[in-house]
């Protein structure tokens, strides 16, 4: 989904003959001229609001345009307080890697799941190594195995290239204490 930024148009942007006019305490004022539904909002010291552009007449609300700003950014705020980011971390490794490499790099994996981020292993193959992805599916098979207490295996393993990719998602059981 694509989000398009749109810039609301205020009091004398509104470049329409005619539009659904809505007072200030909500009640519709039917369909009228934009110079008139300029001047009633000025009698009133509020602005003409185009909130519906779509509609055909635009429809436009009489307020106060700062506090209406004001209102939908402090929503756009409480609404990203509750929000929680989950990043995905990446772990390389090669076909030959080394056992002490191997528990290093579970280690991590380990910490990144408990975190509650997601995390992806990726098989990088080089040269020779494309001819021994035999070797590159048992070590990823024994990642699976190993992280199978803090995790669970979000797609199993994908091959783009010189790579096999594994995506993990972090367990959502309860912990007891």
């Amino acid at each position: 989904m694509i989000v398009i930024s749109r810039e609301i148009r205020v009091n004398n942007r509104i470049r329409i003959k005619e539009v659904r006019l809505i007072g200030p305490d909500g009640e519709q004022m039917g369909i009228v001229a934009t110079q008139e539904a300029l001047q009633k909002a000025q009698e009133v010291g509020l602005d003409l609001v185009e909130v519906a552009d779509q509609a055909r007449p635009p429809v436009c609300r009489i307020m106060d345009y700062s506090k209406y700003k004001y209102d939908q950014e402090k929503k756009s705020r409480e609404s990203r307080k509750h929000q929680k980011v989950v990043h995905t971390k990446e772990i390389k490794i090669k076909p030959n890697i080394e056992e002490h490499d191997y528990q290093v790099k579970i280690h991590h994996l380990k910490k990144f799941l408990t975190r509650g981020d997601k995390a992806q292993v990726t098989m990088v193959f080089r040269g020779r190594e494309m001819s021994h992805m035999d070797l590159g599916k048992k070590i990823l098979d024994r990642v699976v195995l190993d992280l199978l207490e803090v995790g669970e295996v979000e797609s199993s393993p994908k091959r783009e290239g010189r790579s096999i990719m594994v995506h993990f998602l972090p367990k959502t059981e309860v912990k007891t204490k």
